[in-house]
């Protein structure tokens, strides 16, 4: 590529920018998923004022030096503008972001990537889908649903997992249970003896219904094979196919569609996503261990 021909990226895009973690919460017993609240470092030239805040939806690129660097999506933004991320430790780059706490300094590019559509969903039914820790991408829609409720009609939230053990902001979701104004529904795949909630995929809470078909926005998260028979299920309850979201979050690498690592068809998950309209994904789901 020439020196013409090439693109002008922004400074937030390639450079990593030092912050230090201020927290950090295991969200399971197993410290297998934890969360940091992440803020600017002290002289970085970097603050929460100045710095671009990420939207719903939105992801971060967070750099170990002389490990690697991971794409995660942003799960909460303090009142202060710190950023709270939640990540599984499922390979080298996050099993050694595992060991570190508080006081430790990580690079940070972004945000990245395209929002969930909140203002889409002004007005309409809103209803949220979620598997595993792909509750932490929906996580920031149900805040500013909590924060703006009389922008929408019913919010629904489903939300499955493996057992009750690895449910995430297990805090938060006795909280959401408590509002009168939100409709709260858990599944597990095992239960325990003291479980005396529903067992069962998460599909099963949609089918429920709940919501206007005729309004209502949609947005699911979890592994594909999920958010392939959510939607399926959110047709069967009438919803039409563009008024269904998910998120994608597959091998990206470089977060600005350079690399190919994250190329689906014609799509790049880093850039043209990570959320995406269902009919745009739909024709991939339909291919088996793609």
């Amino acid at each position: 590529m020439s020196p013409e021909s090439a693109v002008a990226l922004p400074d937030q895009a390639m450079a990593p920018r030092p912050w230090r973690i201020r927290a950090r919460h295991a969200e399971i017993a197993s410290d297998e998923v934890f969360s940091w609240t992440l803020e600017p470092e002290a002289d970085s030239g970097t603050d929460a004022d100045s710095n671009t805040p990420p939207a719903p939806g939105q992801f971060n690129m967070l750099y170990l030096p002389g490990v690697g660097e991971v794409p995660i999506s942003v799960s909460a933004i303090t009142d202060d503008g710190g950023i709270v991320h939640t990540t599984r430790a499922v390979g080298s780059v996050t099993r050694a972001m595992q060991d570190l706490g508080p006081g430790a300094v990580v690079g940070l590019r972004g945000p990245f990537g395209t929002a969930w559509p909140l203002e889409q969903a002004r007005g309409r039914d809103l209803v949220l889908v979620a598997g595993g820790i792909g509750l932490a991408p929906l996580r920031p829609v149900i805040h500013a649903a909590l924060e703006r409720r009389a922008d929408f009609g019913r919010v629904v939230v489903c939300y499955g997992a493996r057992s009750p053990g690895d449910m995430i902001f297990r805090d938060e979701l006795e909280a959401w249970g408590a509002h009168d104004d939100l409709d709260l529904r858990i599944t597990v795949d095992r239960g325990t003896a003291a479980w005396r909630g529903d067992v069962g995929v998460v599909t099963q809470l949609v089918d429920r219904g709940g919501f206007d078909r005729r309004n209502t926005l949609a947005m699911t998260c979890g592994p594909e094979v999920m958010m392939r028979f959510t939607a399926a299920a959110l047709e069967r309850r009438g919803l039409k196919p563009e008024d269904i979201y998910v998120s994608m979050e597959r091998n990206m690498r470089c977060a600005v569609g350079f690399c190919g690592h994250c190329q689906i068809g014609s799509q790049f998950v880093c850039r043209d996503g990570p959320v995406f309209p269902y009919p745009v994904m739909e024709p991939a789901f339909r291919i088996r261990e793609l």
